[in-house]
């Protein structure tokens, strides 16, 4: 196994041959957000871009909600995935390839063959 940190959030787990990625951020330092009347502003910018980890089997994602667990480069990557495994009321906003768990639930995910 072997894990690299993008940054923030965001880390590349390497397992059995699958490529797992953590809470996809990949906004430029000193995006904003609006939430409100509370703006969230980025700090710090990944090590790489999405395109330079392709291709990903799996992202796993703690919420959709937040721009710090997943911000706007982020949400586009998803689409570029196999999979994404999220809470259920996360894939029910995401819907596409979006996979709910419950707490504690499992899901598999094989290796695709080149």
């Amino acid at each position: 196994m072997r894990i690299a940190l993008i940054g923030g959030p965001t880390a590349l787990v390497e397992i059995n041959g699958l490529r797992l990625l953590t809470d996809p951020t990949f906004d430029a330092a000193g995006s904003e957000y609006a939430r409100g009347q509370v703006v969230l502003r980025k700090t710090d910018g990944p090590v790489c871009g999405s395109k330079d980890l392709e291709p990903i089997d799996a992202v796993l994602l703690s919420n959709d909600q937040h721009a710090d667990n997943l911000d706007d480069s982020g949400r586009a990557f998803l689409f570029r995935v196999r999979q994404v495994f999220t809470t259920e009321v996360g894939a029910q906003r995401l819907g596409g390839n979006a996979v709910g768990l419950a707490p504690w639930e499992t899901e598999s995910l094989h290796r695709q063959m080149a």
